[in-house]
């Protein structure tokens, strides 16, 4: 199928995946597919077109009527953009209110900090990617309770990161927790996938988001791990804060705990 990159952009900007944005743009075609059908008019891979079908159908962006062989489509244009630009409206409303909140959370501490006379001991200022590894480790080792992450490439550990599959198993064991949050490009690659999965199965609970502001490990609402990207020096130029601020942690916590509410569970993405 020949798609203009306008509109599969436009879709993908409004909340869908690109698989979701393809597939539907093939639906509105005509006025009903099978799924095989849909797959090759989409170009979509055979093992993924039902998954976003059935996401599309979550989505009340399409429909699906039973019979001997299923078929499937589209809602009509209007009505599609309509819905896709309510969720967005309702995530920005979301955002508003956790900006507000972290703002007021923030802000006594930034004033506190203002008196300050003596060296912030409780910062460690990370640029050399060995030390930002180091770190991510040292605060995986150090989490009892619970370990909060938000997953957004390009990651600091290896590929298969045993550390912290191990670091789960542990903490899952002693009654702890473990939630992660990755942005929806890990559904489409395959050795972040597989990852996910593997720490799945060691006991981390998962989903998904659009976007994340940026990568972050909160350990026991005590320790917290983020990367601060450099907007002078250049898109790979990233500064990582290691702190240990309970105050801070908190609040944090209770940001990710916000995306968390609103971020799509690994039972019902389409991977």
């Amino acid at each position: 199928m020949e798609t203009e990159d306008g509109p599969v952009g436009d879709l993908v900007a409004l909340g869908l995946a690109r698989y979701e944005a393809r597939v539907y743009l093939a639906l509105v075609r005509r006025e009903s597919y099978t799924a095989a059908e849909v797959a090759r008019e989409a170009d979509v891979p055979r093992q993924r077109v039902y998954d976003v079908l059935d996401a599309l159908v979550r989505r009340r962006l399409a429909t699906t009527r039973p019979g001997r062989v299923a078929t499937f489509s589209a809602v009509a244009p209007e009505l599609a953009v309509a819905r896709l630009m309510a969720h967005q409206r309702e995530t920005l409303e979301r955002l508003d209110r956790m900006s507000s909140a972290l703002t007021s959370a923030l802000l006594p501490v930034w004033t506190e900090g203002r008196t300050q006379t003596v060296p912030m001991d409780y910062v460690e200022i990370l640029r050399d990617p060995k030390s930002i590894a180091e770190a991510f480790a040292d605060i995986q080792a150090q989490a009892r309770h619970e370990l909060l992450s938000f997953c957004k490439p390009p990651f600091v550990s290896s590929p298969t990161n045993a550390t912290g599959i191990k670091v789960v198993r542990r903490m899952r064991r002693s009654g702890g927790t473990v939630r992660a949050i990755y942005t929806n490009e890990a559904l489409d690659d395959r050795e972040v996938l597989e990852n996910v999965r593997r720490f799945g199965a060691a006991g981390e609970e998962s989903r998904f988001a659009a976007e994340l502001p940026l990568k972050l490990v909160v350990a026991d609402a005590s320790l917290v791990l983020c990367d601060m990207p450099d907007p002078v020096a250049g898109t790979d130029a990233t500064t990582a804060l290691y702190i240990e601020h309970p105050a801070l942690a908190a609040c944090l916590r209770m940001a990710f705990l916000t995306v968390w509410e609103s971020a799509r569970s690994a039972a019902t993405d389409p991977a």
